[in-house]
């Protein structure tokens, strides 16, 4: 295994593609973490956080979308998740480029 902290990095933000295509956000890091996880030191464990992260987002956007419906309040949630979903992927780009362990917030513990 080698220590490459730039794949680690790109696939953190690759996340972000969920802005531009709408779904490369989750399937772009999917690809990495399976092709790299044996490869590169720590993917394994950036990768699935990733995915927890991800899974997870998508889960609450989805509960959330009856309540917008409903209560109204379903879209102070969207707007919430949107927001986690930009900013987390940058800061732990940052954490991955600093050596230091990935750290999604709200993340349901799916693929362990």
């Amino acid at each position: 295994m080698r220590q490459d902290k730039s794949v680690l990095v790109i696939t953190h933000l690759s996340q972000l593609l969920d802005l531009i295509t709408g779904f490369g956000g989750f399937v772009v890091p999917l690809i990495l973490w399976l092709t790299q996880r044996e490869r590169v030191l720590a993917m394994d464990e950036h990768g699935k956080s990733i995915m927890n992260f991800q899974i997870s987002m998508f889960i609450y956007a989805i509960i959330c979308v009856p309540l917008t419906l409903l209560f109204g309040l379903g879209a102070l949630g969207l707007a919430v998740i949107a927001i986690l979903c930009f900013v987390f992927p940058i800061v732990n780009a940052i954490r991955a480029n600093n050596g230091e362990q990935p750290s999604y917030p709200l993340s349901l513990h799916i693929i362990k």
